[in-house]
């Protein structure tokens, strides 16, 4: 009898330390599966960092800003100040359409929907950002070109307004959703005092919830940006390559990523050339990376707790 408890407590024991050696390496399996995304980061940053001091060492900096763009000349220029017009226009183009759309609709389903109505309303709002990329840009070329040709006299076949308005609609989703989430975090308490001292439910939403709010609202401004400062396909079909440095939304412009897609779709041998490639990229990417860290500032500056 002694023998089988014996031999029923070394098992137990075995099976403790076997239960405790997957305690210890769940979070070490965690730890790695986590870091994928970390490691990713630095490879990209590394590869841009390395590949574009290749080009920034046969091209001074300063050309960088100039206006004249030839990268296949027999003499080349890269100056990138019209990419980077051109994708600040686009941008710009689209915040207009999105930010007002966006927010009247979380409004909207945040202050004046019904629980049943904002079920529907809210996925349907969000199914425009399943829609490929690909599938806006044919919709800006093949549909909204030709009606803006009819309103806007002089509107080339690719222009920025038109990259620039399907852009905007297709980050609707984006500002809708993360301001409609910020919204709906403000307490009940905080409409209901407004309400009882005799504010409209327009005016509760204007003076107290957006104010309250705001922090979410903002942040999800910045991140829009930077989702259309990272647009590729709509901007290279719709928006066309031509690499003038100019304002005018009437124009085919190209945009930072537009230059990469075009570069990178001929063949395109080791040079100069080449590398402008990972230098235009080492620029976008500080772009994004400047808009996701100033979302994260204001979120953090101006969150409150409740």
């Amino acid at each position: 009898m002694s023998n089988f408890i014996n031999r029923k407590q070394n098992i137990k024991g075995i099976g403790g330390l076997k239960f405790i050696d997957s305690e210890k390496a769940v979070p070490i399996i965690l730890m790695l599966i986590a870091s994928v995304s970390i490691l990713t980061s630095i490879g990209i940053v590394l590869t841009l960092l390395v590949d574009a001091s290749h080009f920034f060492r046969e091209v001074p900096f300063r050309e960088i800003f100039s206006t004249k763009l030839a990268p296949l000349k027999e003499n080349p220029s890269f100056g990138f100040l019209p990419l980077i017009a051109g994708t600040f226009v686009t941008s710009a183009i689209a915040m207009v359409v999105a930010i007002p759309i966006g927010l009247t609709a979380a409004m909207y389903l945040s202050e004046f929907s019904s629980p049943s109505r904002r079920r529907i309303l809210k996925p349907m709002i969000e199914v425009l950002a399943g829609i490929p990329t690909i599938v806006y840009g044919f919709f800006a070329y093949s549909f909204v070109t030709p009606l803006l040709m009819k309103v806007i006299p002089g509107l080339e076949p690719k222009n920025a307004l038109s990259a620039g308005l399907v852009m905007g609609v297709m980050i609707i989703p984006l500002v809708t959703s993360l301001s409609e989430d910020a919204m709906s975090a403000v307490p009940d308490s905080m409409r209901e005092g407004a309400l009882a001292l005799g504010s409209t439910r327009l005016e509760v939403t204007l003076k107290v919830v957006i104010p309250a709010a705001i922090s979410g609202i903002v942040a999800s401004f910045v991140l829009a940006i930077s989702r259309a400062i990272g647009e590729t396909m709509i901007v290279a079909i719709a928006s066309g390559s031509t690499k003038n440095f100019t304002l005018d939304f009437t124009q085919p412009m190209q945009t930072m990523t537009g230059y990469i897609v075009e570069f990178t779709s001929g063949d395109v041998g080791i040079g100069t050339g080449y590398y402008s490639l990972y230098a235009v990229g080492l620029i976008l990417f500080t772009f994004t990376l400047i808009m996701n860290l100033l979302a994260n500032y204001i979120t953090k500056k101006y969150r409150k707790g409740y």
